[in-house]
């Protein structure tokens, strides 16, 4: 690890005071040693990575970190922070900041050895030495191992890792402080005298697999030592993966999966109590999951045809995931989520060839003949047919894919078949996006009850292949076509009834709704809400003209927060740190192309002022759209797709007010509080209030 941290990279007083801010500052470390090339494209991969999951862990530790095309060579800096950088951490915020950098093609070596520092990072010595250390050089050799984690402690020499992504150790205070093993590292453990403990084998996986993946594996198999519990761990990162031996899951008494991203081949663990949670929990509660374990087995509790079926025998679907004390409200909304995740695309691409079909071919192009049959190369209307025709078969996957998406959630792949088969009779039946909804969750119910049902070890093998999507697609197939089929398709044709009414003043008022509820989390969960409800009345093949007016309000509405913050950072920057600067010259790209995520660094540094000023700009932007009458077809592309919006113009004009009035706002609340009593005031030398105080580190320039 020797060329993978020096004393250049380490800051022991970092100023920062927000996580993008500390990114920035060890960032701009490894920019000044050429170890990244692009100082923004870097931290917008590691803004994205962090998006997917926060990266802070309880004990003080956040641990940004990605893998990105402008990294040169696998770095790693660490921070320490006296007043501590919130991470997303339950416990508070972290005063240990490591920011791990791996190339795109990293080779498995190096990522082994971050992995190891990962696993050291759940010893408590090497946590504390690097609180006490007292200069950056000693930060620098504890992290490569050349220094031992306690004072009086022989130092230890750094250990070759092992090629099986983590399962050996870089040497120093974790593994000194290891003791006598009772974990197997990668066979069959040894007896343990009459009677042998309690065996479990586990898998950790994170959506990067360079850091929780191990600290996961390190914490369990440390709680393991505790509990005196045989632990063997597959770790499934980036480097790679070893498959647990066949002979150990055998012999496990139960499983853990600890991951944030789907586990590879976990058939394997069929038939087994099994506690499957996210990464995390194995990093902050992993005794309380092998308690979990232990007390499934003793009840008998087994996965029947997949791990991820394994939940309480009382628990209703929807309650089957998700961490403890979740509500059934937040697992539907997960469920639901999954569906449309992966309808998204489908509706994107779909949406954005039909609308260059219209704009090559004009908007009869919906009555061209097939392409198969007439397909003139050097006409327009000829192209304009080919993007709408092929437009028009992947808008018809949305509700199948919604629907197929949905189960998979809620049953993993035996929710498939018959999710696919439910949101196909969905269409048929004319019950649409709404169909589609009930058939996935319908779907993944009646599969998560066939794998309740107690099988023969015999038959297990055909169960996810035959038995489950026969029975399940037939139960699904009857339920939709004979009995609840009907209704739906009813409710789906009064719903599209009433947007087709919609006019005047209840038009501007839906608007102005939509425009709220676009700005209210900046693409969490009530903007997806808001974006789907758009999306599914323009996903058939001839939408309303109110439809397409609901698209184009959702868009305008989703551009204003980015664009605003953007603006008004240019406008008054000095009401603004050196980070939100910067990140507003991203969100002027990040609001034209219509990613509403470009605020949230605004607003999770300074919520009560600038998600207020976002709504109120998103509801006038909405409003202002549905009373000019501004239509969209395509789903998705914001600036970039105004040639084929109705009423353009207009439509700029209202994108134009809400930004005006969100980037007001935000200038007047925050103008507001510096001049407010206590607060910063302004140097009588015009001074920069966001400014380092006299004695604060600087940053390290790029």
């Amino acid at each position: 690890m020797s060329d993978m941290i020096t004393a250049d990279l380490v800051d022991l007083d970092l100023s920062a005071d927000t996580k993008e801010a500390a990114a920035r500052a060890l960032a701009e470390r490894m920019t000044a040693l050429g170890r990244v090339t692009d100082l923004e494209g870097f931290l917008a991969d590691v803004a994205a990575r962090e998006a997917q999951m926060p990266t802070g862990l309880d004990g003080g530790i956040g641990i940004p970190h990605c893998r990105s095309e402008h990294v040169t060579e696998p770095t790693l800096a660490f921070g320490r922070s006296a007043a501590g950088v919130d991470f997303g951490a339950a416990d508070g915020p972290a005063d240990l900041i490591f920011l791990i950098a791996a190339p795109a093609g990293a080779d498995d070596a190096h990522l082994t050895i971050l992995s190891a520092l990962a696993r050291q990072l759940m010893n408590a010595e090497f946590t504390a030495a690097l609180r006490s250390v007292g200069d950056a050089a000693g930060a620098a050799a504890l992290i490569r191992g050349e220094e031992p984690a306690a004072a009086g402690a022989p130092a230890a020499d750094a250990a070759d890792a092992g090629p099986e992504g983590g399962q050996d150790s870089v040497a120093g205070p974790a593994a000194a402080s290891a003791g006598p093993a009772t974990v197997a590292d990668e066979g069959t453990p040894e007896p343990a005298g009459p009677a042998r403990p309690f065996r479990i084998v586990a898998v950790t996986s994170c959506p990067t697999g360079i850091a929780h993946t191990y600290m996961a594996a390190e914490s369990l198999e440390n709680a393991g030592r505790e509990a005196g519990v045989e632990v063997v761990v597959e770790t499934q990162g980036s480097a790679g993966f070893t498959r647990l031996d066949p002979e150990v899951v055998a012999a496990a008494d139960g499983v853990i999966l600890a991951h944030d991203v789907a586990v590879r081949e976990k058939d394997r663990f069929a038939g087994k109590p099994t506690v499957d949670t996210g990464v995390k929990a194995a990093i902050n509660r992993p005794g309380e999951l092998i308690r979990e374990v232990r007390d499934k087995a003793a009840r008998g509790e087994v996965a029947a045809a997949s791990p991820d079926a394994t939940r309480s025998p009382d628990a209703t679907p929807v309650e089957r995931g998700g961490e403890p004390g979740e509500g059934y409200g937040t697992k539907l909304r997960t469920w639901l989520m999954s569906g449309v995740s992966y309808m998204v695309p489908f509706v994107a691409a779909g949406g954005l060839l039909i609308a260059l079909g219209f704009a090559i071919g004009g908007y009869e192009i919906n009555k061209a003949p097939s392409v198969m049959d007439h397909f003139v190369w050097t006409q327009a209307d000829s192209w304009g047919a080919l993007l709408f025709q092929i437009g028009g078969v992947a808008f018809a996957f949305l509700v199948p894919v919604l629907a197929g998406y949905i189960a998979y959630g809620m049953a993993d792949r035996p929710g498939l078949v018959p999710g696919f088969v439910g949101g196909s009779i969905a269409l048929t039946i004319d019950a649409g996006f709404l169909g589609g909804l009930a058939a996935g969750l319908i779907s993944g119910a009646v599969v998560l009850a066939i794998q309740r049902i107690r099988i023969p070890k015999a038959l297990r093998g055909i169960m996810p292949v035959v038995v489950i999507p026969l029975i399940s697609a037939a139960v699904v197939g009857f339920l939709m076509f004979v009995v609840i089929g009907k209704p739906i398709a009813s409710a789906q044709s009064a719903m599209t009834d009433w947007l087709s009414g919609l006019s005047g003043a209840n038009a501007i008022l839906l608007g102005a709704l939509l425009g709220l509820m676009m700005c209210f989390d900046l693409g969490g969960p009530v903007n997806k809400v808001a974006y789907t409800f758009a999306t599914a009345g323009i996903a058939v093949a001839s939408p309303s003209d109110s439809a397409m007016k609901i698209m184009a309000a959702v868009m305008a509405a989703g551009m204003v927060p980015p664009l605003a913050m953007a603006l008004a950072t240019t406008v008054r920057g000095r009401l603004f740190n050196a980070a939100e600067r910067e990140n507003g010259k991203a969100a002027w790209v990040l609001g034209a192309s219509f990613i509403s995520e470009g605020a949230i660094p605004f607003a999770a540094a300074d919520p009560l002022r600038v998600i207020p000023a976002s709504m109120a700009g998103g509801a006038v932007t909405g409003a202002l759209s549905m009373a000019f009458g501004a239509t969209l077809r395509a789903p998705h592309g914001g600036i970039f797709v105004v040639p084929l919006i109705g009423n353009p113009l207009l439509y700029l004009v209202a994108v134009a007010a809400g930004v005006a009035v969100t980037a007001a706002l935000v200038i007047v609340l925050k103008g507001l509080r510096r001049a407010a009593p206590g607060a910063a005031a302004q140097g009588p030398d015009g001074a920069d209030p966001s400014a380092p105080a006299p004695g604060e580190k600087q940053p390290v320039a790029a």
